[in-house]
């Protein structure tokens, strides 16, 4: 069965496992309980970008690896000593290391999968 990880995003465990979640809005409907499993393996999901993102977020629990699978985005990564950017266009990807912050400016409508641990996200205003 083929799974479009826009609709259904996919949660490895740290078992091994692979479970389906909802994807796009679906997940933010779940219960904070099932939020709180979601990061405890690896999330695998995919985002349609066609505007800036409209938040900073980090990840303090692992790296996040953030692949462009088309259109044309830079990706900015905030560390101690200021802003680096990161230009992709076509596809590409950027590892973004854990506890730092980032965000992304869309040049063209861009689709992006992520694969992080959710666990303790903190997200704020770009």
């Amino acid at each position: 069965m083929s799974i479009d990880p826009r609709q259904t995003y996919v949660l490895l465990g740290l078992d091994g496992t692979a479970v389906q979640l909802p994807g796009g809005a679906g997940f933010w409907q779940l219960s904070e309980s099932e939020l709180i499993d979601s990061g405890t393996g690896w999330l695998v999901s995919e985002y349609v970008f066609e505007q800036d993102w409209p938040t900073w977020e980090m990840h303090p629990e692992a790296d996040e690896f953030v692949y462009l699978l088309s259109g044309a985005a830079t990706l900015y990564l905030e560390y101690a000593d200021g802003v680096r950017e990161i230009p992709l266009s076509g596809n590409g990807a950027v590892i973004v290391p854990r506890g730092i912050w980032h965000t992304a400016k869309v040049a063209l409508p861009s689709r992006m999968l992520h694969v992080t641990r959710g666990a303790g996200t903190q997200t704020r205003q770009a």
